[in-house]
């Protein structure tokens, strides 16, 4: 049953990362990585390109996230440890691809 609980969340989770990276990736605003930073309109140069790969780095994080709930219905515990890593070192390792892409496009 837990299993079952930790898929629906991860499931939940992967969603907007999904939605996010698949619908706004032709959007003329620059996409941004934490919400309300009204800065990146300033700093990106290549629009285009910069939603490109950030729409790309939403996608990988939702599929990570489904892949975690598969875990989680498969082998409980290694599946919330997974969780726990994509909680902590998974954000930092985000937040360091997006300021190379930020830094590839300003």
């Amino acid at each position: 049953m837990e299993g079952i609980v930790g898929l629906v969340c991860c499931i939940l989770c992967s969603f907007p990362l999904f939605v996010m990276g698949h619908y706004n990736k032709n959007s003329g605003e620059p996409l941004t990585f934490w919400a309300g930073d009204k800065s990146l309109k300033e700093k990106v140069k290549d629009i285009q390109g910069y939603n490109n790969e950030i729409s790309k780095l939403y996608i990988k994080c939702a599929l990570v996230f489904v892949a975690t709930g598969i875990l989680c219905l498969i082998f409980f515990w290694c599946g919330i440890i997974c969780v726990l890593l994509e909680s902590t070192l998974g954000i930092y390792v985000v937040w360091r691809i997006y300021k190379n892409i930020l830094l590839r496009h300003s």
